[in-house]
């Protein structure tokens, strides 16, 4: 009777916990981190060797940029786990990340064990996209004289072309940008949209055309992708590029008046500037009073917005 009484007592105590942990799992999964955190500790309490409370933790302090804690989460859990490349990933990344935020003198100590957790992940797991990523990443912006090395990254950068030809033309393209070989860049570029045609493929295409002075080019990518993806941000991009470079100015107004009717915070850019760039559309053409009305509707928004200040005193100069 006892014993029966026991796990009537025991039931609703382990239904209530495990309540707790799919409730922080669902808040977790709607990106409500400062929801799912307290009942992920409240759950660890209860159970302190929980691996994926422990990870969903570590995941929430990296989202925070919280470096210190989610190495401590991931480094127990590979300790734990050696045969987990995700958990060797999710080290190594943190590692990383708290390396691009202190002095470059002790930034160096951690470049070995970054290397070694990315590459134990990378061989436990012959399809991990994310970690190769990393690795085309790590080899390629580090100094040749303490282990950078193009030949590691296109290697990694092959093998992502095995896995996902998308992605390993992309790395390939990427790599090629990075030491400044454009044309190279532009082609592989063109090979991903060819193979996958993502707003990612095509917004990598219209940025190199951008940094390398063809707007041209830049705008009829995005209009391209913007057709064929719906997505509002082209048309904040396709506005700013009309307006930085004084091209194609009623395309430029047109989707820049497009982007502001459909702007929701998702988009990323605020409205204002999308006024700003309506502003600099109607001085590059000469109209005064139009510029000036969208500039004075920039500032509204925003007044300390510097770069509308600096453009009404242009535009008044008119």
């Amino acid at each position: 009777m006892k014993k029966i009484l026991f796990l009537l007592v025991l039931i609703p105590c382990f239904a209530f916990a495990q309540n707790t942990f799919e409730q922080a799992e669902s808040y977790y999964k709607k990106e409500q981190f400062s929801k799912a955190k307290p009942l992920f500790k409240q759950y660890l309490k209860q159970h302190p060797n929980h691996k994926k409370t422990r990870e969903y933790l570590g995941d929430i302090a990296s989202y925070a940029k919280d470096w210190d804690t989610a190495i401590d989460y991931y480094e127990a859990l590979v300790e734990e786990n050696e045969k987990s490349a995700n958990y060797h990933f999710k080290y190594g990344g943190a590692m990383g990340m708290k390396a691009l935020e202190i002095s470059k003198i002790r930034a160096l100590t951690y470049i070995d064990d970054i290397k070694e957790h990315f590459e134990i992940a990378a061989r436990l797991d012959p399809n991990h996209i994310e970690v190769r990523w990393a690795l085309v990443e790590f080899y390629i912006q580090l100094p040749g004289i303490i282990g950078g090395s193009e030949k590691k990254a296109m290697s990694y950068a092959n093998e992502l072309l095995q896995i996902s030809p998308v992605d390993g033309f992309l790395a390939n393209g990427y790599i090629a940008e990075y030491n400044d070989r454009p044309e190279e860049a532009e082609s592989y570029y063109k090979r991903a949209i060819e193979v996958g045609g993502s707003p990612h493929t095509y917004e990598k295409l219209t940025n190199l055309y951008e940094k390398n002075n063809k707007p041209k080019e830049a705008i009829e990518t995005a209009s391209i992708s913007l057709q064929k993806h719906k997505r509002n941000s082209l048309n904040y991009q396709i506005g700013k590029i009309a307006a930085q470079y004084d091209l194609s100015p009623q395309l430029g107004i047109a989707c820049l008046q497009a982007y502001i009717k459909n702007h929701s915070v998702r988009d990323g850019v605020p409205k204002d500037w999308a006024y700003y760039r309506l502003a600099q559309i109607y001085k590059n053409l000469g109209n005064k009073d139009d510029a000036l009305s969208w500039i004075n509707k920039a500032l509204s928004s925003r007044s300390d917005f510097e770069e509308a200040q600096e453009e009404k005193q242009q535009i008044l100069a008119m």
